[in-house]
């Protein structure tokens, strides 16, 4: 076997993928892989610093990279990333993986290749961004963000049949928070259009899995009814602080979002609530996470076995569900 020369063998790598945080978590296990195949590389992350919690203490993470996205927005935005780019790539990539896709991880990413390396990225990048690669890796029969990611990392010559790694932090516990008692972690709603709970759904899930302790977490803007079974951290938490409420959490209810993924990766206990999102594609990872979807109760591992679903036709269906995984504790 003829030795691997620096274009097959890179000093540096440089992994795009700023954003958003469900979409870094997916990301992990693929970066893993990359960093124990040269491990002796100098791999960066380029993220956005609201998402950089999600890479302290990252153990195949070099160098974490803040993307400033708020000075690139709008048309005189764009003419700030040359120079910005310019300035993080003094030290140029030998490989770049641009698991963003986007036109402006793209250029990037071109800006910051070394004479003689190589940026790769997905097929189906948007905005013309594949025109700014030196290979593309064709991702169409896979489903899954997760699965997608890790095709790219195939098409570099890595063994992908190996058990997933999700590195990420211990995170912090929030102040005062007692966790001596078991809690059921409700995050109830999500920046995405149509996936929230509403207030009242909450209020009726709560109310259901009573006497069980119920931590509210996660952003929201809407006012939620107090119970005494019920500490509400909304608006309180940091991500660090979220990621060790997840930890903790006996099982955890979330509809489709960020914080769901981070459940996913951290343990089993979890249900997942799609509106209208696709399971397939966006769905908790883990084969025995639960997912409650047009009126039906289901493991990720029956994805495809539509008569092992349970019928739940309501928020207080799924609550008499979990209160029965709760109860099982």
């Amino acid at each position: 076997m003829e030795p691997e020369t620096r274009n097959q063998k890179p000093e540096t790598i440089l992994v795009l993928k700023p954003s958003s945080l469900g979409d870094i978590v997916h990301t992990l296990p693929a970066v893993a892989l990359v960093k124990r195949r040269w491990p002796r590389a100098h791999l960066r992350w380029l993220v956005n610093p609201e998402w950089a919690p999600l890479l302290d203490g990252h153990p195949h993470v070099d160098e974490v990279v803040h993307f400033p996205r708020g000075q690139f927005r709008g048309p005189a935005g764009w003419a700030r990333v040359p120079g910005w780019a310019k300035k993080i790539a003094a030290r140029k990539a030998d490989l770049v993986l641009d698991f963003q896709g986007l036109l402006r991880s793209a250029l990037i990413g071109r800006l910051c290749r070394a004479a003689g390396g190589r940026v790769i990225g997905l097929a189906d990048a948007r905005e013309g961004a594949r025109h700014f690669y030196d290979e593309t890796v064709d991702v169409s029969g896979q489903a899954h963000a997760v699965d997608r990611y890790l095709a790219l990392v195939a098409a570099l010559g890595i063994d992908i049949a190996v058990p997933r790694e999700w590195p990420l932090p211990a995170g912090t516990p929030p102040a005062g928070f007692d966790a001596t008692a078991p809690f059921l972690l409700l995050h109830p709603f999500s920046r995405g259009a149509g996936k929230s709970l509403t207030a009242g759904e909450v209020g009726e899930f709560t109310h259901r899995v009573a006497p069980h302790r119920v931590v509210l977490a996660g952003r929201s803007d809407v006012a939620v009814p107090e119970s005494a079974n019920v500490a509400n951290l909304l608006n309180r938490t940091t991500l660090p602080e979220l990621i060790w409420l997840l930890r903790r959490a006996a099982f955890t209810v979330s509809v489709d979002s960020g914080p769901m993924h981070i459940a996913a990766a951290v343990t089993a206990r979890l249900l997942s609530i799609h509106t209208w999102s696709e399971p397939r594609l966006v769905g908790p990872y883990r084969p025995e996470a639960w997912v409650w979807k047009d009126r039906a109760l289901f493991q990720m591992r029956d994805l495809n076995v539509p008569e092992t679903r349970q019928r739940a036709d309501g928020i207080a269906d799924v609550a008499r569900f979990v209160g029965a995984e709760m109860g099982g504790r």
